[in-house]
């Protein structure tokens, strides 16, 4: 929504009445008066509605004066001692500052600084104290804590304040970007590497907001189904005004406000800088956005000007200063802070001659002193302090700083501010100055930190305050209190036997199995979280619709179309399936506010997010390297996986790389089953790893829409299964032989060129279930690890390696992925064999599977020709016999190959 400049003075040169015009403005004056805003409201809205139902075009106008929301008169004074504040702020500000400086004056001998930001905290830095001080409150017991989602580039700040608190030692705040050693602070708030300090990563931008929406979310579905009472917490989002322009940033407010979630506080930092130069240099983003979020239903609250502004708004009776103020665009505004009170008053009070006069008796240095919002403590308390006494709308509160606030010439209000790293000797001791920071001149290039001692007053007030919101932020519970037991693999054993004839079922049809079990368990039912983006009807889970409900906090207030049907779609205000509608990213971040339940509500909850495997990692794999970090612990299922199984679909919806994009996740342990006795184990494993164990990985599971024969569960395999291979179906003995791996779908093609293998050529095969060649790369290279470093010890020997040197022959692994999903094992073959690998490289189009196995070269033919082909390089079968395989299977030897195709 465009939000350019415009003048609120223009109405009065086309006023044809200005008496009537008076008399009405006089009127609301008296109402607003007498009987309160809200009943000025009420009467303004009667107005409009009765003009519209006249036939009147009233334009609908999302934006407001560019003036605070909050007038003076009506704000709440805030409690705490602002001088004790102010210089507690100032230390943290120094502290930041030097840690930043001194990272980046270590010079290694291999060249290359570490980095830091100061500018973004320096910003902050008010907002972030008044939030610490007074508002913010720590899990202790009676209330769950509320959660920070802190501005990424303002870690140097948090780190700051929890070295006065006496969290983080002085070594710490010196090893700042040097984490190898296992001693340093992260460079911006992550949770895997600082488990106990970080909550939320929120540095990859736009990620943040969207998943503070559906953790607010998550909070109040906790509460509507029992499992938690979360009523007492607030979820706040700190975020740059330049990071407003990622599509996730916005991409949710839609949500937040439907769902009336009045325990978010967005609070967008507008500095009006990015990276490079202004957010909207031609314009005004804080009008911008404000039409954003309230036209989507939010509570909006700017704070755009601070207290020294109110004695000269007071004296603006003709309105001229509001329209200086509404008319200068956002560049123009970054070049007053980045120059002085002169520049001031020539080029903002100089655009009108009464402005002029208005300050003639303020001095360049007062004019200078006229702050933003953001730098004044009590009105930024004045707006946090509405925002949360907000009932049934999200907050966005607004806020206009200056970024680099106190760094001086070297950054404040500087397009280079972002990047600005080391400062001068002039720099630092001009913020010592501006700052008062108790540091001598001959200290100065030292920059030491500065930390007030435990009996001073300012010592005592940071741990008081803290003491009073329950205890220090922010903090990571890295596991549980809770202790759930896992149900043994015996209670699915329905999967694991065999189907009978007649009754195939697909790999999804086993995992709804499961599902549905599960949710029958008295303890991990009720924690079962089903997630799904529109797609139940594809996965065959509709069932779930009436049995648990879908979660809804209106509950239904309509009759659904199918209520006479037994799967009817059920609302519910306890509802337990999140149905997200067609929104993958809303469904990933829903999946990510369950999966760390455990952490940030002390509550393990079991998440299943399914969906179509193709807008799973590709569409949000953002997400899913954040869930990495965030430590996750949940289910993610890939539906109709593969390139060839989801005939008809096509190019969009057919998925070959899931699974390699899987295997980038250091803690994303992914399978690709090829029948329900494997699904089965592998998601009872996976329980006991993430629920029992509360082991800090997350499983990614393919799933297929095939229905065929199941074989059963062959006892003793279960282990095998889980590290990610075993053995199907033995070969017959016989003088030649191979062994031919597969997963997924495509291990039925495996079985089938075994028949044709025995029966055409003489040739007899090992078939090998191979459920996770990404786990077998793991534990090769673990392996190898080993070895290389451990050169005297008794050798590790990869578990591929382990099973295939008990056979002999060729092997020849087939997928429906890539190839490079099973060339990873490569290196694990045992020596002397041969490895020929068959893959669904290209893109992928719509047919019947069987011809679109033989357009991407992975069906029984091929796997027969690729089995002969490996022998014949052997020397133990002519070339010629390969040649009449192809001729005899009608291979098309010119066709193109597919990955060009």
């Amino acid at each position: 929504m465009s939000a350019q400049p415009q003048s609120f003075l223009g109405a009065a040169a086309n006023d044809t009445d200005a008496l009537e015009t008076k008399e009405w403005l006089d009127a609301l004056s008296a109402v607003i008066g007498e009987e309160g805003g809200e009943r000025a409201h009420f009467l303004l809205e009667t107005l409009i509605d009765h003009a519209r139902q006249a036939g009147i075009d009233v334009p609908f106008s999302a934006h407001t004066a560019y003036v605070n929301t909050i007038p003076t008169d009506q704000e709440e004074r805030c409690p705490g001692d602002i001088e004790i504040e102010e210089r507690l702020r100032a230390y943290m500000r120094w502290n930041a500052m030097a840690m930043v400086v001194r990272a980046n004056r270590l010079n290694p001998d291999d060249g290359g600084d570490l980095g830091g930001h100061i500018s973004s905290f320096a910003s902050l830095a008010t907002m972030l104290g008044c939030g610490f001080n007074h508002f913010w409150h720590a899990d202790d017991g009676a209330h769950g804590g509320d959660l920070l989602y802190i501005q990424g580039h303002s870690a140097p700040g948090i780190y700051a304040r929890a070295f006065l608190e006496g969290r983080i030692s002085e070594e710490q705040l010196l090893s700042f970007r040097q984490e190898v050693d296992g001693k340093g602070l992260s460079s911006y708030p992550h949770p895997k590497l600082m488990p106990e300090f970080w909550q939320f990563p929120t540095v990859s931008m736009g990620l943040g907001p969207l998943m503070a929406i559906y953790q607010a979310r998550f909070l109040k579905y906790l509460h509507a189904r029992g499992i938690a009472d979360t009523s007492k917490r607030k979820v706040w989002v700190f975020l740059g005004d330049g990071e407003m322009d990622e599509p996730e940033s916005l991409g949710a407010i839609g949500l937040a406000a439907r769902e009336k979630l009045d325990n978010l506080i967005f609070v967008v930092n507008c500095n009006l800088q990015r990276l490079d130069g202004p957010v909207r240099g031609n314009g005004k983003i804080i009008q911008e956005l404000e039409g954003e979020f309230r036209g989507a239903g939010w509570n909006v609250i700017k704070l755009i000007w601070g207290g020294y502004w109110d004695p000269l708004l007071a004296r603006d009776k003709e309105g001229l200063l509001r329209k200086v103020m509404m008319d200068t665009v956002d560049g123009d505004y970054q070049a007053m802070k980045a120059n002085d009170g002169a520049f001031v008053r020539k080029n903002f009070f100089g655009k009108h001659p009464k402005l002029l006069e208005m300050v003639a008796k303020m001095s360049d240095d007062d004019i200078w002193r006229l702050n933003r919002g953001g730098h004044d403590p009590q009105k930024v308390y004045a707006a946090y302090h509405k925002a949360v006494n907000t009932v049934g709308q999200p907050s966005v509160l607004l806020v206009k700083t200056v970024k680099g606030y106190g760094m001086g010439k070297s950054g404040e209000g500087k397009n280079t501010a972002h990047q600005t790293k080391k400062l001068t000797d002039d720099d630092i001791k001009s913020m010592r100055d501006r700052f008062g920071i108790p540091i001598a001149d001959a200290d100065l290039p030292k920059l030491p930190f500065f930390r007030p001692a435990e009996h001073t007053p300012e010592a005592r007030y940071l741990h008081e305050r803290r003491q009073q919101l329950g205890g220090y932020l922010p903090k990571r519970r890295p596991r549980s209190d809770e202790q759930l037991t896992v149900p043994g693999l015996d209670a699915f054993q329905a999967i694991l036997e065999p189907t009978a004839e007649g009754r195939e079922i697909s790999t999804t049809q086993a995992y709804v199995r499961f599902l549905t079990q599960l949710l029958r368990d008295k303890d991990l039912g009720p924690r079962t979280v089903p997630i799904l983006v529109d797609e139940a009807r594809t996965f065959g889970m509709e069932g779930l619709f009436r049995q648990i409900g879908i979660y809804n906090p209106k509950g239904q207030l309509y009759t659904p179309v199918d209520k006479d049907q037994v799967m009817y779609y059920r609302e519910d205000k306890a509802g337990q399936i999140l149905q997200e509608g067609i929104n993958e990213a809303g469904g990933m971040a829903s999946w990510i506010a369950a999966a760390t339940s455990y952490s940030t509500n002390n509550r393990v909850m079991i998440p299943f997010y399914v969906y179509y495997s193709m807008f799973g990692f590709q569409r949000i794999g953002d997400l899913a390297w954040a869930a990495g970090d965030m430590q996750a612990r949940g289910f993610l299922l890939g539906g109709t996986s593969g390139r060839t199984t989801l005939n008809g679909e096509g190019l969009q919806h057919e998925d070959g790389h899931s699974h390699i994009l899987a295997g980038t996740i250091p803690n994303c342990v992914s399978y690709d089953p090829s029948f329900a006795h494997e699904v089965a184990v592998i998601m009872q494993h996976g329980l006991k790893r993430m629920v029992q164990d509360q082991e800090n990985v997350y499983f990614y599971i393919t799933l297929l829409n095939e229905n065929y024969p199941m074989p059963g569960l062959k006892a003793g395999t279960e282990e095998q299964i889980i590290k990610g291979m075993y053995l199907l179906d033995e070969a017959a003995p016989g003088p030649l032989s191979v062994n031919l791996l597969g997963s997924g779908t495509i291990l039925r093609e495996s079985q089938a060129a075994k028949g044709l293998l025995e029966q055409d050529w003489g040739v007899s095969a090992n078939v090998w279930s191979c459920p996770s060649f990404n786990e077998l790369a793991r534990d090769g290279q673990n392996a190898e690890r080993w070895n290389l470093l451990h050169p005297t010890e008794l050798a590790c020997v990869p578990f591929v390696t382990q099973q295939l040197s008990r056979t002999s022959g060729p092997v020849i692994a087939s997928t429906d992925y890539m190839k490079n999903y099973a060339e990873q094992i490569r290196a694990f073959i045992p020596a002397g064999r041969s490895y020929k690998v068959l893959g669904t490289d290209g893109f992928g189009r719509s047919d019947f599977r069987s011809k679109l196995r033989e357009h991407f070269e992975v069906n029984r033919h091929y796997i027969v020709v690729a089995a002969l082909k490996s022998l014949a390089d052997e020397g133990k079968l002519p070339a010629a016999k390969v040649a009449e395989a192809i001729a005899k299977y009608g291979i098309n030897v010119n066709k193109i190959n597919p990955l060009y195709a």
